[in-house]
């Protein structure tokens, strides 16, 4: 979502030196992954938020739970936390613990993952038994919906490699993760609550939250259902079934996609509708329906659930 290149090299630069600082230091000792983060200053809201999600400690130490002792971590920079408005350790608090907590865990894996050995097409299982997906898209390599923007960082115990975007599964069904966000159990200002009432109101509850359906969801926010005319949850829940089923619908895809495998100019949705997606921008691109005359931008892409994936946006797709 930022120049890459640019941005790359300026890690990479940073992080060589913090490596050779500690060579120097350590004669030829090489830093933890936690100490990675605190010496690195790209790393210090990734360091915030190990120290306040409580995994600081274990990516401090070997790993007892596979022979190697080492662990792999796609490590967030600060831009990467800064897109979901975590603009240093300070805004974590926005958070909830529990969330934070396996949101970092999503992002580490047992054993030492090199570069040479992760494949385009192929999975790697984090450490909260979730696999993430490798997509190549040109010439990057992206895990989910994420750019690996540096590789192959040695640690004492394991391999750091640096990402442009946090990643996120919740574990639970697309309609079970937008209730985890209405209850305040991921972010705790939630913002899907209108979404879950026009679900519920619609009947589509059950077809969402099928394992054997597997939908691409664009989530509108709370704000973008109140820019579309309905002032309150009072107003979904009035709203003809048949009305909402048809927005609903339209907000949905089949097939569970990353932003980083999206590569069609439209889609057809669920409810026989076109979307229209911009060119492939910085990690991201807007999506247009035919009842929209402004595209809708993404607030939080790429959230990994049981049955697909969710884009959170900001303005109802309209049929």
């Amino acid at each position: 979502m930022k120049n890459v290149n640019i941005k790359s090299v300026v890690i990479a630069l940073t992080l060589i030196a913090t490596l050779s600082s500690c060579e120097n230091d350590y004669q030829d000792e090489k830093p933890s992954i936690a100490a990675i983060a605190v010496a690195n200053e790209n790393f210090s809201t990734l360091e915030g938020a190990a120290i306040q999600g409580g995994v600081a400690g274990v990516l401090s130490n070997s790993n007892p739970n596979d022979p190697s002792g080492k662990y792999t971590v796609f490590a967030p920079t600060n831009d990467a936390f800064a897109k979901l408005g975590l603009v240093n350790s300070g805004s974590l608090g926005v958070l909830q613990n529990s969330f934070l907590t396996n949101t970092l865990l999503y992002h580490v894996s047992n054993g030492s993952l090199m570069a040479n050995q992760i494949m385009a097409g192929g999975t790697s299982a984090s450490a909260l038994s979730i696999n993430r997906r490798f997509i190549s898209r040109g010439s990057d390599l992206y895990i989910n919906g994420s750019k690996i923007i540096l590789t192959d960082v040695a640690a004492s115990n394991g391999t750091v490699h640096a990402i442009d975007k946090v990643m996120i599964a919740t574990g639970v069904n697309i309609v079970d993760s937008a209730i985890l966000l209405k209850d305040s159990k991921v972010f705790k200002s939630p913002e899907l609550t209108f979404l879950v009432q026009a679900v519920i109101s619609s009947g589509l509850a059950p077809t969402l939250s099928n394992p054997a359906n597997n939908f691409t969801i664009y989530a509108p926010t709370d704000a973008a259902f109140k820019a579309a005319g309905f002032a309150t949850i009072q107003d979904v829940a009035n709203a003809p079934q048949a009305v909402l089923q048809q927005v609903l619908l339209n907000h949905a895809i089949s097939g569970g996609k990353f932003t980083s495998e999206q590569t069609a100019t439209t889609a057809t949705t669920a409810g026989g509708g076109t979307l229209t997606y911009s060119p492939f921008l910085n990690g991201v691109f807007t999506v247009k329906s035919n009842g929209n005359t402004i595209p809708a931008n993404m607030v939080i892409p790429d959230i990994q659930c049981s049955n697909g994936v969710v884009h959170i946006i900001d303005r109802v797709l309209l049929p």
